[in-house]
């Protein structure tokens, strides 16, 4: 029996839905048109290099990054810049985007295409320093979804020390499994881009942490470190980990994996000694420093219980959701809720024309009658939201507080604090809508604090 760990705090287990767990990738096909928003991290938008009627590759800068913490954008197809416009995005507002009309497939000739497995031990030319200016000049980020500019996490501030290399394979969200075929595809290469992490940040011991209802690749992953490593001066170890929600949080996965927990905002994992990113931004890394390949395609799952074919796809940045829906059978009949992400922390579109971006690792398709809400009733003060929180928090205390707009007390209370999952509106048999109270006190605090230290 594996001996699984665990965070200590919080949590819940739904019902994990993974419906493509064993489909293998599709490539799916360009689209006619792609559309590019601006807006693919957390940062400053990108800043358009390109206007209306010029030719681009695949692997084209489109957009250079306008901040510090910002990342370029690279086209994903070959055509001609149809306009700069505006577009919805996931948000459901409209913001800047480049649109290109696609003609052909012509890629930068810099790329390499080759499915030749590069080692760090074959190019001493990497170092640290080099490694991360080639992940900040192909756009990597975080691939999990948060979409944090991957190079400014491999730099941490010198205050903060890096002692190891945190790989979170987690997928603890419901229905998803683009992670999961990305392991069981792409395992020589992930390891690969967690060795450059390692030397980028310059520790030597990185962990994989991986919960236990995906044990082939737990295997897989165990047998390919244990040849990689044996003879290295680094050390990689695959953590197996306890299923439970929301293990894929960053301040989670470190308690669960290393035993330390980050203390409250503006702390963060590296304060603890640990640099924590996704499979999918260790694969990303990988083709940006050994393939010279910008992220501009990424590997996402397409899911519901009523779509006819749900899979998983190797999709170019730009394509609208409606293609990858028809590639999988069509929108279901009746009423759907469209979701971009999982049914725990996905955001739901207004249009299935919303493109796949840096951070979509899903499109998930409830039907009304699992979407819809149950009408909310007045909590009865069960504390059953405070023992799943895994931050320690009281819900039904934050989200009264925003409700009453009392915005001093909520940050007293550590609003800020709140990872955004979920667990405690999953689990309030009241119905209150405590997740969607908080975002906004915590949104509305947050710039309250900007303010603040801005003068």
């Amino acid at each position: 029996m594996i001996n699984a760990r665990t965070f200590r705090m919080g949590g819940i287990h739904p019902e994990e839905n993974k419906l493509t767990h064993d489909v293998a990738t599709q490539v799916a096909a360009l689209p006619k048109q792609a559309i590019f928003p601006l807006s693919q991290h957390i940062g400053k938008p990108a800043k358009p290099v390109v206007q209306k009627g010029d030719k681009v590759k695949v692997g084209t800068l489109i957009a250079e990054a306008s901040g510090f913490v910002s990342a370029p954008i690279h086209s994903s197809v070959s055509g001609t810049v149809f306009k700069i416009d505006t577009a919805i995005d996931a948000t459901g507002y409209r913001k800047p985007v480049i649109i290109i009309n696609v003609e052909g497939d012509e890629w930068e000739e810099t790329i390499d295409r080759s499915d030749k497995l590069e080692t760090v031990e074959a190019h001493p030319e990497l170092t640290p320093d080099e490694i991360v200016n080639r992940v900040k000049e192909a756009g990597v980020v975080g691939m999990g979804g948060a979409c944090f500019p991957t190079f400014i996490k491999l730099t941490p501030p010198p205050t903060a020390k890096a002692e190891c290399v945190i790989i979170n394979a987690v997928e603890c969200e419901p229905y998803i499994t683009a992670d999961y075929r990305l392991i069981m595809e792409h395992a020589d290469e992930i390891l690969v881009g967690t060795e450059l992490l390692m030397k980028a940040t310059k520790v030597n011991k990185g962990y994989i942490g991986i919960e236990t209802n995906k044990p082939a690749a737990i295997e897989l992953l165990t047998k390919k470190c244990a040849e990689k490593f044996s003879a290295s001066t680094c050390h990689v170890e695959v953590v197996p980990l306890q299923q439970r929600y929301p293990q894929g949080g960053e301040k989670q996965l470190v308690d669960a994996v290393i035993q330390r927990q980050v203390p409250a905002p503006p702390a963060i994992p590296v304060n603890v000694g640990a640099i924590v990113q996704n499979v999918g931004t260790a694969f990303a890394v990988y083709e940006a420093v050994m393939k010279h390949k910008p992220l501009f395609e990424r590997y996402t799952t397409v899911t519901g219980k009523r779509i006819q074919n749900p899979g998983n796809f190797l999709v170019r940045m730009g394509t609208p959701m409606q293609d990858l829906i028809d590639a999988c059978g069509g929108m279901p009949e009746g009423d759907n809720k469209l979701l971009a992400g999982g049914p725990m922390m996905g955001k739901a579109l207004t249009s299935t024309e919303v493109p796949i971006c840096k951070g979509t690792n899903s499109v998930t398709i409830l039907s009304d009658e699992e979407a819809r809400r149950k009408e909310p009733q007045p909590c009865i003060r069960c504390a059953k939201c405070v023992g799943v929180c895994p931050m320690g928090l009281e819900p039904y205390l934050l989200a009264k507080l925003s409700e009453v707009h009392n915005w001093e007390r909520a940050e007293d209370e550590k609003i800020v604090s709140c990872i955004e999952c979920g667990s405690c509106q999953f689990t309030c048999p009241a119905h209150r809508p405590l997740l969607d109270n908080i975002r906004l006190g915590k949104s509305t605090v947050m710039g309250i604090i900007r303010t603040r230290n801005a003068k």
